[in-house]
């Protein structure tokens, strides 16, 4: 890889106090968008509502020429085709998928990047093959210790030139019970996957955060010692200050949203409801363990009460539906959610900061504006 590109790629920085949100970010935030709230009420996420994440370029795939390499610390280096890897025994997990950086516009101060605010999720029917069947074919060597997945897309950040790649500890590669199942997937809600969805094979590891399911697979790579690439040691790690290691960025950290209830203001998006019982509802999820309770606040987080959580479905990786009961009252109000873990560790009302911005899994606020009914036309 070439490592000359500094003058057009710079290192990642901190927004100044005030600085709104630059032109590069607007181009980030038009290129990749996050799930409209309203669309929160689909058990499972139309593709063209799933949120999306492109790091470089959507590859130009052709499906009769593409090929999955298997190769590596392993006894019988593979080369798949896509009618190969349809030939293995298939199963479908339904996965809530979230960006790591899902939340990174609230922080003070703003981690410059892609700019989310909440609505980088979805929850989608994966099928593919295990990646553990796909292994077990390979024979990995004894020393063996991780998996390297390369995509197709390729470009340049903070002067690296480099493919997308990631890794995974070979015991979360090969995990079954009830540990999550990576999957190389290969359709998407019972179709082939579209393009900015990683068409025609991706990865999907549920209970990660977004960036360890690498798109447009096209390479995995036992290896006999732990990766350093770009994406894995220097990208997607939690820091306080930029020459500190930190740890790496792995499961997701529990989240409840709300579906923003009445109709909107266009510009401010405030909504506008009437006075009376409102009914609300949303999704939670965690990645680390099952989410065990809702709560709701109508005033800011000042109160909070529980919410109605949904039974435990028999999609453990996929988010729940919680839904609550409001009396609203003319004025304007804050509602948020937040979501407890059955280890106990809830959702935070305000955020501990890190330089890049990634798990910001702070409470979301819907403004909401409760007005009485207009006066009829005569």
């Amino acid at each position: 890889m070439h490592r000359d590109l500094s003058d057009i790629s710079r290192p990642g920085r901190l927004a100044d106090d005030g600085e709104a949100v630059s032109m590069e970010e607007l181009g980030l935030a038009a290129r990749n968008h996050g799930l409209p709230l309203e669309a929160l009420r689909y058990d499972v996420t139309p593709p063209g509502l799933h949120y999306v994440l492109v790091h470089y370029d959507i590859p130009l795939a052709d499906a009769g020429a593409w090929r999955l390499a298997i190769d590596g610390r392993v006894r019988r280096p593979l080369t798949l085709d896509l009618a190969a890897l349809r030939a293995f025994p298939a199963v479908t997990h339904r996965v809530t998928m979230e960006c790591a950086g899902n939340g990174r516009a609230h922080l003070t101060p703003r981690p410059v990047s892609q700019p989310w605010l909440v609505e980088a999720v979805g929850t989608a029917e994966w099928t593919g093959v295990p990646l553990r069947t796909l292994l077990a074919e390979a024979q990995p060597e004894p020393d063996a210790v991780e998996a390297v997945l390369t995509g197709a897309d390729h470009g340049v950040e903070r002067g690296v030139e480099q493919d997308y790649q990631r890794s995974l500890p070979l015991s979360a590669a090969t995990a079954s019970g009830p540990d999550p199942e990576v999957l190389v997937a290969y359709e998407m809600n019972g179709r082939p996957l579209p393009p900015q969805h990683g068409f025609p094979v991706r990865l999907v590891v549920p209970g990660w955060y977004g960036m360890a399911s690498v798109k447009w697979l096209r390479r995995i790579t036992l290896t006999d010692r732990p990766f350093t690439g770009f994406q894995q040691d220097v990208a997607y790690r939690y820091r306080q200050s930029a020459d500190e290691v930190g740890e790496a960025v792995t499961r997701i950290r529990p989240r409840a949203l709300v579906v923003p209830p009445g109709f909107p203001d266009f510009m401010s998006r405030t909504r506008v409801v009437r006075p009376g019982p409102v009914e609300l509802e949303g999704r939670a999820w965690s990645g680390r363990s099952p989410v065990a309770r809702v709560e709701f606040s109508a005033d800011g987080g000042a109160t909070w009460q529980e919410a109605r959580l949904a039974r435990v479905s028999a999609h453990p990786w996929a988010w729940r539906r919680w839904q609550a009961t409001w009396t609203a009252e003319p004025g304007s109000h804050v509602l948020t959610a937040r979501a407890t873990e059955a280890d106990g560790t809830a959702q935070p009302v305000e955020q501990p900061w890190n330089r890049g911005g990634f798990g910001n899994n702070a409470v979301q606020r819907v403004q909401v504006h409760c007005a009485e009914e207009p006066p009829k036309a005569r």
